[in-house]
């Protein structure tokens, strides 16, 4: 079986920091994946801009080995990658100056007026209210532009209402993508076909039916280069705001009226409205704070944070542990723990909701335990989905229960590349498509909940619990959970 590959409009992308890691890593490998499968139409054209000085050719050169290195060698068909390279091209520009947009300007002036715009900042978030005024001022922006912006959007909520108002001034609400790739994930929109295309889930998706619920967000690397502003954000801006927090908007959200942009997002921001607050009353047992400590991964030593970092100090916490609950009728009671980590036992992304005890067992201890049934859904490395029951254990000699699971992984059951999440992301941009970005008041309303957490920790002088690195975190983030009698989800 394999996914229908529907064609988009003429586009151009042109990309600010089109060299830059992002560009290297992700959106170029995507984009030529998307033209590998015969997505791109004939003179769709990508088109980098930054600061260095270059021509065309050398551009495609440095596309070319992104993609030797990103892509895997069986999916770089020769005739695919002279058609994606010969779509790219180049331009300098000064962002906070007037230098190169007029050069800027003539390239995209040399097509239809009438086509696709998108211009995706992968550049510090400081240059994003300049860049949006220059687009503006200079006679770039259409009425079939868009802007896509990636985060950070904003450190705290002041800060994010700013940015999202300076772009605002100069594009509408419609225009703009705010980009968060989890999103794109495969499993992540799985979430909403398994709650809203069966008859199984919905009906005992609620606090009568659930425990609880947790999502986790590992990494087993460090800092890779991005000392300077990871130590200026830390684990709760760069991951929790964000990342975990759409996860648990998507798990919570009430069925939305269509699957609309407007209509799913309206259900998101009705969540994070409901979160209870963690503030200096309670953020000393809802929260723990950690920083990883020299230690191994991988079976190879790591240094410390402070190491990596090469300065004496820092508050910055590189874990964090949270027991968030939602003040609405549908999971009331049903605590959500969310974790996220850098240099942690292993690279994973999943959601574990765990579903209640049977209220009686009829079944005596030779049996073995009853556990309870769990849906666990796998973002990341192996995206997947699998439903934990209890069974009979097979073969004669009486009854034995074994609690095992029935397993979707996407890979073997559909023999398919599993795409990457902007390849999606990417393209819904160009098909205006806004269901999988943040709308502002999303954005806005997520900080509302995060800003008192730091405060608290700021207003309480809560530190960072060291952990070894190679480890699953602070031993207190296993007390959050087990003075609550459960546990972490441990991957197998």
């Amino acid at each position: 079986m394999s996914s229908q590959i529907i064609p988009v409009e003429p586009f151009d992308y042109v990309v600010f920091g089109g060299n830059g890691d992002l560009a290297e890593r992700k959106l170029l490998p995507a984009l030529y994946h998307r033209d590998h499968d015969g997505q791109l139409p004939e003179d769709a054209r990508i088109i980098g801009v930054s600061r260095a000085d270059q021509s065309d050719d050398a551009y495609r050169a440095f596309a070319q080995r992104a993609l030797e290195k990103h892509v895997r060698a069986e999916d770089m068909n020769p005739v695919s990658l002279e058609r994606f390279l010969n779509r790219l091209f180049w331009r300098r520009i000064d962002a906070k100056g007037d230098g190169g947009w007029d050069e800027l300007k003539a390239i995209l002036d040399e097509r239809d007026g009438n086509r696709i715009r998108a211009f995706y900042m992968a550049v510090a978030p400081n240059l994003f209210g300049d860049l949006a005024s220059r687009i503006h001022d200079k006679g770039l922006a259409t009425t079939r532009t868009r802007i896509v912006v990636e985060k950070p959007i904003g450190r705290d909520l002041a800060s994010a209402r700013l940015l999202n108002e300076t772009i605002g001034r100069y594009f509408d609400e419609e225009q703009i993508f705010r980009i968060d790739h989890y999103l794109g994930k495969e499993t992540v929109q799985n979430l909403m076909a398994l709650r809203f295309a069966n008859a199984l889930y919905e009906p005992v998706w609620n606090a009568s039916h659930i425990d609880h619920v947790q999502i986790t967000v590992a990494e087993s690397v460090g800092l890779e280069g991005r000392a300077g502003y990871y130590d200026k954000a830390g684990a709760l801006r760069d991951m929790v705001q964000n990342h975990l927090v759409q996860l648990m908007c998507l798990v919570a959200l009430e069925p939305p009226a269509a699957l609309d942009a407007d209509a799913l997002r309206d259900e998101k921001l009705k969540v994070l409205r409901a979160l209870k607050p963690i503030d200096a009353s309670n953020v000393e047992t809802r929260t723990v704070r950690g920083q990883y400590k020299a230690g191994a991964s991988s079976g190879e030593a790591v240094r410390s944070y402070l190491d990596d970092l090469g300065g004496p100090s820092s508050d910055i916490e590189t874990f964090v542990a949270i027991k968030a609950e939602i003040g609405n009728w549908r999971w009331a009671g049903v605590p959500f723990y969310l974790r996220t980590g850098k240099r942690m036992a292993g690279r994973m992304s999943e959601i574990v909701v765990t579903f209640r005890s049977i209220p009686h067992s009829i079944f005596d201890s030779t049996v073995g335990s009853v556990m309870q049934n769990q849906l666990v859904m796998r973002l990341q490395p192996d995206e997947g989905v699998k439903q934990w029951l209890m069974i009979k254990d097979p073969g004669p000699g009486g009854m034995r229960l074994r609690h095992v699971p029935l397993d979707m992984t996407f890979a073997e059951s559909f023999r398919t590349r599993n795409p990457d999440a902007y390849e999606r992301l990417l393209l819904d941009v160009i098909r205006g498509n806004q269901t999988l970005f943040m709308r502002r008041d999303e954005v806005e309303a997520a900080w509302e909940w995060v800003d008192p957490i730091l405060t608290g920790w700021a207003q309480k002088g809560t530190k960072p619990q060291g952990y070894t690195a190679g480890t699953w975190g602070p031993s207190a983030a296993i007390a959050l959970i087990e003075r609550d009698g459960r546990t972490w989800h441990e991957p197998e």
